[in-house]
């Protein structure tokens, strides 16, 4: 038997966002992620996948916001640092403004939701790293504020961990933030190449 969502019960829309009308929310892609005691696993493909979405991102036009997450200086988020720093992949260029945050939200304590209204799109794509933790709340504070988040699965990435005794793996903490944010926070798209 199939589940019923809470999207579902609720009657929200669950047409995926388009480049055309959103604005692209790339979160924490930081060098943090791709080495030392926080390397996620698989984080090489979901870069590949978030160079993909960026490109087309910027060709149709779409407006694009970087979130780094600043832990400070002698931590893996040292802004300051070279292991802070957004991955060259997908460095800002010029235009894309870059949003300093120091909670998983990354509308908590921010100018996100200035950056987002200035673009003046209700619709909100998001990628980024680690799917359970500023994936997920980052949907959940774009929902909270009335906007329709739409999570690029394959461009999202995070690791194993330990929750009730148990070892789960990456892949197992990835598919249940994204089951957790297809339930009520945002539609998920399994691949970038599946937004019109």
């Amino acid at each position: 038997m199939p589940t019923t969502t809470l999207r579902q019960v609720n009657g929200f829309d669950e047409t995926p966002a388009s480049l055309a009308d959103a604005t692209l929310i790339m979160v924490d892609f930081q060098n943090t992620y791709t080495r030392g005691v926080m390397e996620l696993t698989g984080w090489r493909t979901a870069l590949d996948a978030a160079v993909a979405l960026l490109a087309r991102a910027r060709e149709a036009g779409t407006p694009v916001v970087h979130v780094v997450h600043d832990g400070g200086p002698d931590t893996p988020y040292d802004i300051r640092a070279e292991i802070g720093a957004v991955h060259p992949d997908v460095a800002p260029v010029d235009g894309e403004p870059v949003v300093v945050k120091h909670a998983p939200n990354s509308f908590h304590g921010t100018d996100l939701q200035q950056q987002i209204e200035a673009a003046g799109r209700k619709n909100v794509i998001i990628a980024g790293f680690m799917t359970h933790m500023c994936v997920t709340f980052t949907a959940e504070g774009a929902f909270l504020r009335g906007y329709a988040p739409t999570v690029v699965a394959d461009a999202c990435a995070t690791r194993p961990l330990t929750g009730g005794g148990t070892e789960l793996t990456a892949e197992q903490i990835h598919h249940g933030a994204l089951a957790t944010i297809g339930d009520l926070y945002g539609v998920v798209v399994p691949k970038g190449a599946d937004l019109a």
